[in-house]
């Protein structure tokens, strides 16, 4: 298998996974001979597993055992490096990215037209920039894990985008995970996200492949 980039760092990959469970309110993980399980228990997303080194020995013993559909699989590798030793039925989804940024404490104000409302309940800290009328324009969450914010859910409704939303909202959650100790950040990104993040000083750790049973 062709190595892209680096080997990802477990501590780094552990710590997405960590506040990746807090964000989505499921159980903790746990661990496996091959990395990390999440039961997530959702119609079509029984569970997810986290493979940091998907070598073809390891993924051939994982999807040798894993036999439920809507079993996911979160490999931390590019496509054309893992999707040649998925058996048939593995669906692969589009490619997506783990970024990483350090993380300064800051103080941001929403654009014109729009209020800022940043909230924490049950350990997840939400930014939402909000019309006139009380509609969500753009939001975006973190959850900590240790000194690391997972930022996650992050989005723009679809008649608020090109006006810079999704930035005001990525800073200001940076600013916000900073101020309660994070030093790092860390994320998933499509790869529309990857082009903005990029733009804010977050860099690539590694490519992720995701790939669902659906037999």
């Amino acid at each position: 298998m062709t190595e892209v980039l680096k080997t990802p760092h477990t501590a780094t990959v552990r710590a997405w996974v960590d506040g990746w469970v807090i964000s989505r309110n499921v159980p903790r993980p746990v661990p496996e001979p091959w990395g990390l399980r999440v039961d997530v228990g959702l119609p079509g997303h029984v569970s997810r597993h986290i493979v940091t080194v998907p070598t073809p020995e390891t993924l051939h013993r994982l999807t040798a055992t894993l036999t439920t559909p809507g079993t996911w699989l979160k490999l931390c590798a590019s496509a054309p490096d893992v999707v040649p030793f998925l058996p048939e039925g593995w669906t692969v989804q589009d490619p997506e990215y783990m970024m990483t940024a350090s993380l300064a404490r800051g103080t941001f104000r929403a654009p014109p037209g729009y209020t800022l409302a940043v909230t924490t309940r049950a350990g997840v800290t939400a930014a939402r920039l909000l019309t006139a009328a009380g509609e969500v324009a753009a939001r975006g969450q973190f959850a900590l894990a240790g000194r690391t914010a997972v930022v996650d859910k992050v989005e723009t409704a679809g008649n608020h985008r090109r006006r810079g939303l999704g930035t005001v909202i990525m800073r200001t959650l940076a600013g916000t995970a900073a101020s309660l100790g994070a030093r790092s950040g860390v994320l998933v990104a499509t790869a529309q996200g990857q082009a903005l993040y990029e733009t804010l000083g977050w860099s690539l750790h590694t490519p992720v492949t995701a790939a669902v049973l659906v037999m």
